[in-house]
C-alpha cells in the first residue's frame, strides 16, 4: 500500500523541520546568527491516466486525468538573512556591522571564512583576532603600550597613546558581501565558506557600495524569533503525529484485507 511510504516521507519530512527549529532555538543567543528554514517539494507523481487524453470514441478528453503523488522531499535549508538587533556591550573590540557585509578571517590551513561575529580579541602579540584565535583581515595589530582604541563606521583602527594628542591609524577593516548570501556553506564556529553558489566575495570598504557599517562598542544578536519557532514547532508536532497516524491507519486497512483472504 502507497499510503505507508508517502506517509512515511511525511514524518521524514517533519522530522527534520523539528531538527532545523532546535538548531535555531539552540543558537538563540549566538552572535549574528540567522535563523534557518526548511523547504519541501513533493515528489514525483504517477500518471495513472494522463490529463487530455482521449477518453470515448467522440474525442473527449479528460479535464484533469488521475496523478497520484508519492510523498514529500527535502528540497533545501534555507538561511533567513536578516539584520539582528545590536546589543550594546561597550567593548572597545566589540563590532557589530550594521547592514550588509562579513569580516573575512583566515583559517589555518590559508583559506579565507567569514563571519558576522564581530566579538574580537586580541592575541599575544596584539593582532586582532576572532574568538577562535583567527587573523581577521586585513592584519591590524594594535601596540602593547596603546592605552584605547577606536574604530570608525568606515572600519578606521585608532590607537590613543599616553602622551600624543593625535590617535594613530593601524589600519582600516573591510567588508565582503555576496551575490547569493544563502549560497554560502556554513561551517560551524559562526564562520562561512565562499561556493560556487554563493559567488565570489565582493570586498571592499565599509559604507560604500552597499556595505554595512560598523558600529564599536556593539554586537549583533541571533535573528531568531522565539515565538515564531515555537509555533512552527507546534506545528510540525500535529504534522508528524497525522502522519503516524495515517501509517496506522493504513496498517489497519492492510490487516482487514488480510482477514478477508
Amino acid at each position: 500500500m502507497r499510503a505507508l511510504q508517502i506517509a512515511a516521507t511525511g514524518m521524514s519530512a517533519q522530522q527534520m523541520r523539528v531538527e532545523v527549529i532546535s538548531n535555531n532555538l539552540a543558537n538563540m543567543s549566538t552572535t549574528g546568527y540567522n535563523a534557518r528554514r526548511a523547504e519541501f517539494a513533493d515528489l514525483h507523481y504517477q500518471q495513472v491516466s494522463r490529463a487530455g487524453t482521449i477518453n470515448a470514441a467522440d474525442g473527449t478528453q479528460l479535464p484533469t486525468g488521475v496523478q497520484l503523488g508519492l510523498g514529500v522531499r527535502p528540497a533545501a535549508i534555507s538561511m533567513n538573512v536578516a539584520q539582528g538587533s545590536l546589543t550594546q556591550t561597550g567593548g572597545d573590540l566589540d563590532i557589530a556591522i550594521e547592514g550588509d557585509g562579513f569580516l573575512e578571517v583566515t583559517l589555518p590551513s590559508g583559506v579565507s571564512a567569514f563571519t558576522r561575529d564581530g566579538a574580537l580579541k586580541r592575541s599575544g602579540d596584539g593582532l586582532i583576532v576572532t574568538s577562535d584565535g583567527h587573523a581577521v583581515v586585513p592584519d591590524i595589530t594594535i601596540p602593547n603600550d596603546a592605552r584605547a582604541v577606536s574604530v570608525n563606521g568606515s572600519g578606521e583602527v585608532y590607537a590613543y597613546f599616553n602622551g600624543q594628542v593625535q590617535p594613530q591609524l593601524l589600519g582600516q577593516f573591510s567588508l565582503a558581501d555576496f551575490t547569493n548570501v544563502k549560497g554560502l556553506e556554513a561551517m560551524g564556529s559562526n564562520l562561512f565558506l565562499e561556493t560556487p553558489a554563493s559567488g565570489p566575495a565582493l570586498a571592499g570598504t565599509p559604507g560604500t557600495d552597499g556595505l554595512g557599517t560598523l558600529r564599536q562598542g556593539y554586537l549583533e544578536a541571533s535573528s531568531v524569533d522565539a515565538v515564531r519557532e515555537v509555533t512552527q514547532l507546534i506545528e510540525a508536532q500535529r504534522g508528524y503525529e497525522l502522519n503516524a497516524k495515517v501509517i496506522t491507519a493504513a496498517d489497519q486497512m492492510l490487516g482487514a484485507t488480510t482477514q478477508i483472504r
